[in-house]
Parts: C-alpha cells; sequence; structure tokens
C-alpha cells in the first residue's frame, strides 16, 4: 500500500508552460488526504512558489522537500535545513566570472524567494537577456555572508552548451553537486555535495514514519534521479529522460495529460483496501 506520494513539480505534475497545476490534480492530491495518504512535492524550487503552482491552496504544499530536498517542511513546519557550503559557492562564482552568458543566482529563501545574479564581470552578460529570466534582485558583486541555501547558474545557449558548463562546474568545484532541474530549462541546480532529492525524500519517510516501500515518487529529470534510483516504488512520466525513464520500476503516461493526477487518484481509491494502486500491479 502507497502511504506517501511524492512528485517533481516542473514536467512531472506540472506540464511545460502550465500557468499552474490543474484542477484534478489539485482534487487528486486531496483525494489523498481524504484518505488519510501524504502528499508531497519534491522539488528544486523555494517554498514560496508553491503559493502559485498549485493556486493558493496551502494544503497541497505543506508537507514536501523543497530546494532539491534541502529544505524539509511536515504539515507545513520545517523539520530539516541543508546550507550550501560557503567557500565552494564562491569557488563557483570565481570559475564562471570570464564564462560569456552564464552567472551564478542565489535566491533569497526564507523573504520573497526570488533570485540575484552573483558576477564581477558583468560586461559577459550582455547581449544574454535569457539569464535574467526569473532574476528579481539586483545583479551582485559577491556572496556576501548569508548562509545560502538556494543557488543554480543560469545560461544562455543551446542544451549543449549547458552541458559543457556543467562539466566545467563538476570538475573544477568538486565539494558541490550540479544537476539539471528540467529537460528544458536553461538552468543548473546547485546542491550540498551528497544531499539530493533521494535525502529530502528519506527524512520526510522518516519524519512521517512511513516505510521505504509505502512510499511513491515521480519525477521526469536527472535531478530526480536520485530519489526515482533510490525508492522501490519510483515512477517515471512518458516525457522523461532516458536515465530516468530506465531508472524507474513504473511508468506512466506524460505530464501533459494529467498521468501524476490519474495515479494519485489511483493511489487513493486503493487505500481502503491495503491495495497497492492499479498502475502498480
Amino acid at each position: 500500500m502507497i502511504k506517501l506520494a511524492l512528485t517533481d513539480l516542473d514536467d512531472t505534475l506540472i506540464p511545460f508552460g502550465a500557468p499552474r497545476a490543474s484542477d484534478r490534480t489539485i482534487a487528486a492530491i486531496h483525494a489523498m488526504i481524504d484518505a488519510g495518504l501524504h502528499f508531497g512535492p519534491v522539488t528544486g524550487r523555494v517554498p514560496t512558489a508553491m503559493g502559485w503552482m498549485f493556486g493558493g491552496d496551502a494544503a497541497c504544499c505543506a508537507t514536501g522537500a523543497f530546494c532539491n530536498g534541502q529544505l524539509v517542511y511536515i504539515d507545513g513546519e520545517l523539520t530539516h535545513k541543508e546550507v550550501l557550503d560557503h567557500a565552494s559557492l564562491q569557488h563557483v562564482q570565481d570559475v564562471l566570472e570570464d564564462v560569456e552568458g552564464a552567472a551564478l543566482a542565489v535566491y533569497d529563501v526564507m523573504g520573497d524567494g526570488l533570485a540575484s545574479l552573483v558576477k564581477r564581470n558583468v560586461k559577459t552578460l550582455e547581449g544574454h537577456p535569457g539569464v535574467m529570466g526569473g532574476v528579481g534582485h539586483a545583479t551582485r558583486p559577491d556572496l556576501g555572508t548569508t548562509p545560502w541555501i538556494k543557488s543554480n547558474v543560469h545560461v544562455s545557449g543551446t542544451r549543449d552548451r549547458l552541458i559543457r558548463v556543467r562539466d566545467l562546474l563538476r570538475a573544477e568545484c568538486p565539494g558541490l553537486d550540479f544537476v539539471f532541474p528540467s529537460p528544458t530549462a536553461p538552468l543548473i541546480d546547485i546542491t550540498p555535495r551528497g544531499w539530493d532529492k533521494a535525502a529530502g525524500v528519506r527524512e520526510l519517510a522518516r519524519e512521517l514514519g512511513v516505510s521505504m516501500d509505502e512510499v511513491a515518487v515521480f519525477g521526469d529529470s536527472e535531478n530526480d534521479l536520485p530519489m526515482i534510483s533510490a525508492v522501490p516504488n519510483s515512477v517515471a512520466v512518458a516525457n522523461a529522460s532516458a536515465d530516468v525513464a530506465k531508472a524507474a520500476r513504473w511508468h506512466i503516461g506524460p505530464s501533459r495529460d494529467d498521468s501524476v493526477a490519474a495515479a494519485l487518484e489511483q493511489i487513493a481509491a486503493a487505500a481502503p483496501t491495503g491495495k497497492m494502486p492499479a498502475f502498480m500491479r
């Protein structure tokens, strides 16, 4: 029986380009809650983004792991926090200083949730307006003394260029991990070395007293791979990357068809019987 369902958001629960979770998705989450089950997002996004993503329905995101598992909440209460190593993050900025059309970004996680680019050599960003996407604060020349939790790299250009920048950072900055949050977003997520979505999932399961066999996780992209690999009942949407699809035990339709919502409906329907949902039989 599945007692805890955890899902990535972008391109998994919510299709690319959609303004928010669908009405069907929100209803499916409430069906799970009404059945006495637990639901939560496991996402690279900050908690403040959940308001618009779930249409202001706080019950849909009161429990979850945010910032790639670095912030864990149970019923609206913060239960775990992982901070990025400051010296390692500073090294990322140094490596990116002269890289054209690429910049480190840090997020005001406990405030408005918006980002600032960190770049002294701002001339390398001229002619690359896409790097400013999702940035709400002015560019800053240094990290300051703030203990940063959420950080990523904004990159202008092709997917191949994104891969090259990621590989450069992996080689030059071994104190951190670098993963793609989506097959479509021009971003590279930064996480503490060895801390990922799987760690967030384990923390949630431990806090809720649920075994890993009673957890279902849904994902599509590189930053979902650790939790897809760690959880026995892992599920890939049809638009998932090849690595995620290969690692997942179960497979459902694409994000655009509300396929995760349909799976959540089946989990809720199976709860009174104590059996596994139909798509897992």
